[in-house]
């Protein structure tokens, strides 16, 4: 069994903001008690409709957001209290993150060759010929010709940025990647393209990815376990194919049910959410899911419902499979 090499534990973000000239603060609770592991050599998917936190914990984990309370262990290490360039350079080696939009995430003032040199001249004490080498053939690995690298990012289409993205995050040789719905902004066609290169990149390299995204069908290709966010907290984690084929959380049934299909399948159990997503500057009490949930019961409104563990490390928080109801079958 693949041993750990991100644990989260017990995770909250909060946005703060002054409303007005008085000093008042409005809060956003962007994350709220995360806890989740990262197996090495796996594909963990995060998905969720937006605005549910999935890209304030791709920030977080990778420092960009720094968290209110809770533990980022990398490795066994708490990089929530990495200090110092050293620390810091070290921890980059070993995890980058590939962003959503590839024009916004290149300097349009560099050129390729230089945006892929610059993480080699701060990270490390290579020379220039060894730095030259590298990314020649980083930008190979990608599908690319060393061709392309004296020109600018406003010279490439999106699917051609994003492989050089991709190149950008793989030239430190990191063990972790997180890819931050690197493929929304993308035609289908280039989609394709881009999950099999991510797909053969972690063959090749010997990767661990965070893959976040809101499409189920893309997930479902791609990923080896699936972790379900709704308003900031983790409901439902199990392997990709026991989420698709026996989701238990409500709201994984509702996402699923929203998949479109080229043929009607009558079994499949359709569930419409009542009512507008929560504000996360007002999170409702008890579960977070019961102002839309067609199964909320009274103590769905009134307790935060525990993790309940399936078979096979599958496991969701919600009271229908608390012990009372499975007694009494209410499921």
């Amino acid at each position: 069994m693949n041993k750990d090499v991100i644990e989260v534990k017990d995770l909250d973000v909060v946005y703060e903001s002054k409303t007005n000239v008085f000093g008042n603060v409005k809060k956003i609770y962007a994350l709220n008690d995360v806890s989740l592991n990262v197996k090495r050599g796996e594909i963990l998917a995060i998905a969720g409709e937006s605005g549910c936190g999935k890209s304030t914990l791709a920030k977080t984990l990778m420092r960009l957001i720094e968290p209110l309370k809770g533990e980022i262990l990398l490795e066994g290490q708490n990089i929530c209290s990495f200090k110092g360039k050293a620390q810091q350079k070290d921890f980059y080696k070993k995890l980058q993150m590939i962003f959503q939009n590839p024009y916004a995430s290149l300097n349009p003032k560099m050129k390729i060759g230089e945006i892929l040199q610059e993480p080699l001249l701060i990270n490390t004490n290579f020379s220039k010929v060894k730095i030259q080498a590298l990314v020649d053939d980083v930008i190979g690995k990608v599908g690319l010709d060393n061709s392309c690298l004296n020109l600018y990012p406003h010279e490439f289409s999106g699917g051609q940025r994003q492989r050089i993205a991709i190149a950008r995050a793989l030239i430190l040789e990191p063990e972790i990647i997180i890819a931050d719905e690197p493929v929304s902004a993308l035609d289908v066609s280039i989609q394709a393209q881009i999950i099999n290169l991510l797909k053969q990149l972690k063959d090749d390299f010997n990767l661990t990815f965070i893959f976040i995204s809101h499409d189920l069908g893309v997930i479902r290709h791609i990923s080896d376990r699936i972790a379900i966010m709704y308003l900031g907290e983790i409901v439902e984690i199990g392997k990709t194919e026991d989420i698709f084929i026996d989701p238990k959380h409500p709201y994984t049934k509702a996402l699923l049910s929203a998949v479109p299909e080229l043929t009607a399948n009558k079994k499949k159990e359709h569930i419409k959410l009542i009512g507008e997503l929560p504000s996360p500057e007002n999170l409702p009490s008890g579960c977070k899911f019961h102002t839309r949930c067609p199964f909320a019961m009274d103590v769905c409104k009134q307790s935060h419902p525990a993790e309940f563990k399936f078979a096979g490390n599958h496991s969701c928080k919600c009271f229908l499979y608390s012990d009372d109801n499975i007694k009494n079958s209410v499921i």
